[in-house]
């Protein structure tokens, strides 16, 4: 408790492959889904695109259903587990992302909802 804790969340790395139209849709989804764009290169003579990016794995749920809705079915996208990363904010603060994510699961295994006092832990001797 003491020593600030963090959360770490797996990250994917997405590859789409879309045309240079669809690329305005591609960048407002992943930027919406707290994703960060690494690489972007073209085929060369081809129209097509290819994204590289980083996106968390929580984010990733519905991920290509929106990219299709907003690329308007162009963008074609194939995740793969890419490393670890750690989430910024406070997990013991609750109003942070960090701390809802903690919050979530304290609920889902139905322990108490808020993080016991450093106090609790400590030997009564």
């Amino acid at each position: 408790m003491t020593a600030e804790p963090k959360l770490l969340e797996p990250v994917y790395l997405v590859e789409i492959q879309a045309p240079e139209g669809a690329l305005g849709g591609i960048y407002s989804t992943i930027t919406q889904k707290r994703g960060m764009v690494i690489e972007e290169s073209q085929r060369p003579g081809t129209p097509i695109y290819n994204i590289k990016a980083y996106l968390p794995v929580m984010e990733s749920f519905g991920f290509t259903g929106t990219l299709r809705a907003a690329t308007s079915g162009q963008a074609f996208p194939q995740c793969v587990f890419d490393h670890w990363d750690t989430i910024g904010s406070d997990p013991l603060e609750p109003t942070t992302q960090a701390g809802k994510i903690v919050l979530d699961i304290r609920k889902r295994k139905g322990i108490k909802e808020f993080v016991p006092a450093l106090s609790e832990y400590e030997d009564k001797l």
